[in-house]
């Protein structure tokens, strides 16, 4: 027998910043999703692909949305332990808590409880795929791909390159962290749904030697990624501007490392330019948009307009920046986007936002064929939101006259609770009783 899941589905075929929401919106009232193996094989309205057969086992979700699993395009599950730490910003921050949670990943054994409790906080968020920092340790990417495999996730990950500006036992140098990334390439990427990414921190922990290496490693393995932070905060700017130079700006840093272009993605580029905004449109690097980490850190607010649809686009995904993000949900980075675009004068549509998490998160990967719609022949990462998981969004839903509304009030009201099930690669691995709200997980 052959899996289907039913119910109310919406997917994306297209950008709805740029194109008519009618040549963009998949959306099925009563649609019918079918599952085999890891991959979708057939979507479309229930009643007609359902039509005299016998074949196929469906669970059916009333009263719920069915859409793509979410995608994070920028997280660090090192971090998940210090959510929320009070004050200071970016650099401060970094020196005070993240660098101190980080030396302690070292050890298998914690590593691998911490990526497990961060893999089952993402299904229980409803993201399906993430774009993940791990530490400098080596230890720290093999203890995260090996808990993701046992889920069978498409997820990238990578080992942190860093040889200055940070404590002694977080440092590398340019050989060990060349080669040691060649190593976990060679070990990681590819095999299953493993990705791998270079992954220097940012332009300031690596030196020169460094940098120079690591534009090197990258450009050496084809298809792989590379991730890293761009223009968060003015003080880093401005160390950034110490630091390199003979470099007329920070993206012209990474520029002149040949750290740019496809699969490359950078978070944040709160305080971009136009010409920064040219450089990454022509080159064809990405950028991720972190709401809770930018007002939590007090970066600054993302120009989501210019991205989407300013003289040069940029491809654009949403994120959750954990730690110095504050919620594993997609739908309250969402909502966060959506308070950010209104004090720059720009309102950020449901569908808009709905597309950063799910297809524009998948473009910013150069992964939309694969993941990030519902279609015949994608990857099936699936999460089904609950429309009923409150009270109040319940009786606010009662209201609701549109498709849009539904999509607006689930952004503005909805987190983690909302999730009902999560399908990874068609396996059912996160639902939640309606009735009792227990949770279960895939073992892993």
């Amino acid at each position: 027998m052959k899996k289907a899941i039913r119910g109310r589905v919406l997917s994306y075929r297209d950008n709805p910043f740029t194109k008519p929401l009618s040549a963009c919106l998949e959306y099925e009232e009563d649609g019918l999703i079918v599952m085999e193996g890891e991959h979708i094989t057939e979507f479309g309205p229930a009643d007609i692909l359902m039509d005299g057969r016998n074949d196929l086992s469906i669970t059916h979700y009333p009263d719920a949305l069915i859409c793509p699993g979410f995608i994070d395009v920028h997280v660090h599950y090192p971090q998940v332990e210090i959510i929320g730490a009070y004050g200071t910003q970016l650099i401060d921050w970094l020196n005070k808590y993240t660098f101190v949670a980080e030396q302690k990943f070292s050890d298998k054994s914690y590593a691998l409880q911490a990526a497990k409790l961060f893999l089952k906080e993402s299904l229980r968020a409803g993201t399906t795929t993430s774009s993940v920092f791990c530490t400098v340790d080596p230890t720290s990417v093999d203890a995260f791909f090996e808990m993701s495999a046992k889920l069978n996730m498409r997820n990238i990950a990578g080992k942190v390159l860093m040889d200055r500006n940070a404590p002694p036992a977080l440092l590398d140098t340019p050989q060990s962290g060349y080669d040691q990334t060649k190593d976990l390439i060679d070990r990681w990427h590819g095999k299953g749904r493993a990705l791998y990414s270079v992954t220097p921190r940012f332009a300031p922990t690596s030196s020169p030697e460094q940098m120079e290496m690591t534009g090197a490693v990258w450009n050496e393995h084809p298809g792989t990624y590379l991730q890293s932070h761009i223009s968060e905060n003015l003080a880093e700017i401005t160390w950034v501007r110490d630091l390199f130079p003979d470099q007329e700006s920070y993206v012209d840093v990474y520029r002149h490392y040949g750290q740019l272009g496809p699969r490359a993605i950078y978070g944040h580029g709160v305080h971009f330019t136009d010409n920064d905004f040219r450089i990454f449109s022509e080159t064809g690097t990405a950028l991720a948009h972190c709401p809770t980490s930018n007002l939590f850190l007090g970066s600054g607010l993302f120009n989501i307009a210019t991205a989407m649809t300013g003289a040069h686009t940029v491809r654009t995904g949403l994120a959750t920046d954990l730690g110095g993000g504050t919620n594993f949900s997609q739908l309250v980075s969402m909502n966060e986007a959506y308070k950010i675009a209104q004090l720059a004068g720009v309102s950020l549509g449901a569908h808009q936002a709905f597309y950063l998490a799910t297809r524009g998160a998948a473009e910013a990967l150069y992964l939309e064929d694969t993941i990030g719609s519902i279609a015949a022949g994608y990857e099936a990462d699936i999460t089904v939101l609950d429309l009923q998981a409150t009270p109040l969004l319940k009786h606010r839903l009662d209201f609701a006259e549109s498709l849009e509304d539904i999509l607006f009030v689930l952004m503005m009201l909805g987190d983690d609770r909302v999730t009902r099930a999560t399908y990874v690669a068609g396996e059912l691995v996160y639902s939640k009783n309606c009735e009792t709200g227990v949770a279960t997980f895939a073992e892993f």
